[in-house]
């Protein structure tokens, strides 16, 4: 009998990461997150409905007792396959401006997680962050944290801290986050193929999906609509326009039940700029110039339509906020809903989530979208099994 490997989910939010381990063969032992509801989240999507015997610790992970976990989960040091983790990465986000968060205590967390691999001694781990981690002004922290890794003998597959778009494993999301991957000296191979090829390309035989599958199908006359608008905002011919709306896929119709099915309850001012904005459009052509816009032209995307024709826009903690980025429904005149933002994360219809809306936006946001995370836990999964 193949032995299945093991695994255990730091920060582990919503369970994203997990989700995608569950799928790729491995049994993510325990989950310590903090947020209350996320763990709710989590324990009932990947423990209670995949009937899994993962021990779920919604606490402190500053405070928590990494020895006592050894003991209650009953594996020994250095028998732990994969140790996955994303810690919270506001201190590294590039919203923030020229030395903004360079000395915000969430970025100790990424040396907690050290603590973790200290403890633990799995054969890899992997971290995923934003690529904020890597800017001139984390290099302190970044550079500690490779540091602790070669001190404890590990090595970090391909040398340096990896950039990967979403997009490139079958996320129909514009996503670029970092991710740092290694493996024990002892398990260690030479001429590892990482990270794993993509699966989805700019065109070819599998292309990029697009935001077009996060959404029901709408009708002729909205699809003519955005023939023409194709035609007046980008230039294309109506040759061109028709071929990209004739190769679009669509996602299924909405279920009424659906708890996700929920968008954000708009002002009736607000919701008058949203029917003055056309398809594909924009903050700047709805007829509305906030004060903050006058003399300010960054940040274009706020109050914007998602483009279903491309990826939609990284999806980020208010994702169901059209203020905070392009999150508008494509035709339909509110935000988008949480269903359709755990959808452009990839997370199946049937996951559900537990919280407010504002919770469970923060949780769809913050997750490593499933697909990708299925894409690096396969390819790690056959390293470790290759031993």
């Amino acid at each position: 009998m193949v032995r299945k490997l093991t695994a255990i989910d730091l920060f582990s939010g919503a369970g994203g990461f997990s989700l995608a381990a569950y799928n790729a063969g491995v049994d993510v032992l325990a989950a310590i997150e903090f947020d209350q509801n996320a763990a709710e989240t989590y324990q009932k999507n990947l423990v209670d409905r995949l009937d899994t015997k993962t021990k779920v610790y919604a606490e402190d992970i500053t405070e928590f007792d990494i020895d006592s976990l050894i003991d209650s989960i009953g594996i020994e040091k250095g028998s732990l396959d994969i140790l996955l983790g994303g810690p919270p990465c506001q201190g590294f986000s590039s919203h923030r401006i020229k030395d903004s968060g360079k000395n915000d205590p969430r970025n100790d967390l990424l040396i907690r997680y050290f603590d973790f691999v200290e403890h633990l001694q799995p054969k890899a781990f992997l971290v995923e962050n934003v690529p904020g981690l890597l800017w001139p002004r984390h290099e302190k922290f970044l550079n500690n944290f490779l540091s602790l890794a070669k001190e404890h003998g590990y090595t970090i597959v391909a040398d340096e801290p990896l950039i990967l778009n979403a997009r490139d494993y079958g996320v129909p999301q514009n996503r670029r986050r970092a991710f740092i991957f290694a493996m024990r000296n002892d398990v260690m191979q030479e001429d590892i193929d990482w990270p794993p090829p993509p699966t989805h390309h700019k065109s070819g035989d599998s292309p990029w999906l697009t935001a077009s599958s996060a959404f029901e199908k709408p009708n002729s006359k909205i699809l003519d609509t955005f023939k023409q608008r194709l035609e007046e905002k980008f230039g294309h011919s109506k040759e061109e326009s028709a071929k990209i709306i004739e190769s679009l896929e669509w996602g299924e119709k909405l279920e009424p039940q659906d708890s996700c099915n929920l968008s954000m309850t708009h002002s009736e001012t607000l919701t008058k700029v949203f029917e003055n904005t056309p398809l594909l459009g924009g903050r700047d052509e709805s007829g509305r110039e906030l004060n903050c816009h006058k003399n300010y032209k960054g940040h274009k995307d706020v109050y914007g339509r998602i483009y279903p024709h491309i990826q939609a826009n990284t999806i980020t903690a208010g994702c169901n906020n059209p203020s905070k980025g392009r999150f508008v429904h494509p035709w339909l005149n509110h935000g988008i809903t949480l269903r359709h933002a755990a959808r452009l994360q990839t997370f199946p219809d049937d996951y559900t989530f537990t919280g407010g809306s504002m919770s469970v936006a923060k949780q769809i946001g913050n997750a490593v979208p499933f697909k990708l995370g299925e894409a690096l836990i396969l390819k790690i999964s056959r390293l470790l099994s290759a031993q």
